[in-house]
């Protein structure tokens, strides 16, 4: 039912060599924001607000680029900044109190 799997045409199988080699370089970034986040994330829970207010500029980093090469659409990478700003500020008033 589904046919051959291997492109008929040069033009597609050079098409489909690129959208391999993109959604590898995408998922490299998506991962290597995850990761970032993910040492935002600790950095919070263990109340350590220098080291999370430098990680989380580089999660932004991280995002801003990603956004700018497409892999993220621009809204999607504000709400990500959005949501990650959010938990740096309750870490900031909760070591003021």
């Amino acid at each position: 039912m589904g046919g051959s799997t291997l492109p008929g045409k040069g033009s597609a199988a050079k098409r489909h060599r690129q959208s391999r080699e993109r959604r590898m370089r995408n998922r490299i970034r998506r991962s290597s924001i995850l990761t970032a986040k993910k040492n935002f994330l600790k950095a919070v829970r263990d109340k350590d607000s220098a080291e999370a207010e430098s990680r989380y500029q580089t999660v932004v980093k991280l995002i801003d680029t990603a956004a700018g090469k497409g892999v993220y659409h621009q809204n999607t990478a504000a709400r990500k900044k959005s949501r990650l700003n959010k938990v740096l500020k309750q870490l900031k008033q909760g070591s003021e109190a």
